[in-house]
C-alpha cells in the first residue's frame, strides 16, 4: 500500500489541477447519487482524492467521512473544505484495509475510481457490506477494462514497477457485478456511457442468510 500512497502523493497537485474529464457524465452520477441521500444520511467515501465529490454532496447530508491513502490528497481536500466553509465533512488518511469504524455505521458508502486499484476487491466489498446499515447503499464508479483495454493487464505490472502507475486490476463489467452480488449486494442501477471504461453502480446491502 505504501507504493501506491507514494504514487498518489506525487500525483496530488497535478490531479487537483486537472479538470473533470467528462463533466456531463460526472454531473449525471452526482444527480443519481443524490436520489439516495437524505438530510440524515451519514456517508463514508473511500478513496476521496482531493475531496471534490464529498464537498459537492455535503449540503445534502448530515455528515461525510472521506478517506484516502494519500496524505497530499487529504491535505488538498481539507484546504478546499476550509475555503468553502463546509463543516460537515471530515477528511482522514486511511486505506480500506486499516479503516476502523463500528459495524453498520453508514447509510451510504461511496467508492469512486477505487475498486480496480485494490489488491483484494472481495475483501474490500465484504468490509463495505459490514460498514453499511441494513438497506444502505454502495455507490461506486469502477474502471472495467477487460472489454476495451484487456491488453492493459500486461502493461500495468511494469508501469507499477517503474513507479509510473498505481496497482491496476483488469476485469470485466460482468465480473464486477458478480462480485457485488457475491458480497451481498443487490444492484439497483448500473450505467455505462457508450465507449467508456467506467461503470457506475448503485447497489443495496442485502441481509445475508
Amino acid at each position: 500500500m505504501k507504493t501506491d500512497a507514494g504514487f498518489w502523493n506525487r500525483s496530488a497537485r497535478k490531479y487537483a489541477a486537472s479538470p473533470v474529464a467528462d463533466e456531463e457524465s460526472y454531473e449525471k452520477k452526482l444527480a443519481i447519487t443524490r436520489d439516495y441521500l437524505t438530510p440524515d444520511s451519514r456517508v463514508l467515501e473511500l478513496g476521496c482524492g482531493t475531496g471534490t465529490t464529498a464537498l459537492k454532496h455535503a449540503p445534502f447530508v448530515q455528515h461525510i467521512l472521506a478517506t484516502d491513502i494519500s496524505e497530499q490528497m487529504i491535505e488538498i481536500a481539507r484546504q478546499r473544505a476550509a475555503v468553502t466553509e463546509i463543516e460537515n465533512v471530515d477528511f482522514e488518511v486511511a486505506d480500506i484495509d486499516s479503516f476502523q469504524a463500528p459495524m453498520e455505521s453508514f447509510d451510504v458508502v461511496m467508492a469512486h475510481s477505487l475498486l480496480h486499484l485494490l489488491k483484494d476487491r472481495r475483501v474490500a466489498l465484504s468490509t463495505i457490506h459490514r460498514l453499511l446499515k441494513p438497506g444502505g447503499h454502495l455507490v461506486m464508479s469502477t474502471a472495467c477494462l477487460a472489454e476495451r483495454m484487456g491488453w492493459f493487464r500486461f502493461v500495468a505490472p511494469f508501469g507499477r514497477l517503474l513507479g509510473l502507475l498505481p496497482r491496476v486490476a483488469v476485469f470485466s463489467e460482468a465480473d464486477h457485478l458478480e462480485e457485488l452480488e457475491e458480497a451481498g449486494f443487490r444492484v439497483e442501477q448500473c450505467w455505462r456511457k457508450d465507449g467508456a471504461i467506467a461503470v457506475f453502480v448503485v447497489a443495496r446491502k442485502e441481509d445475508r442468510a
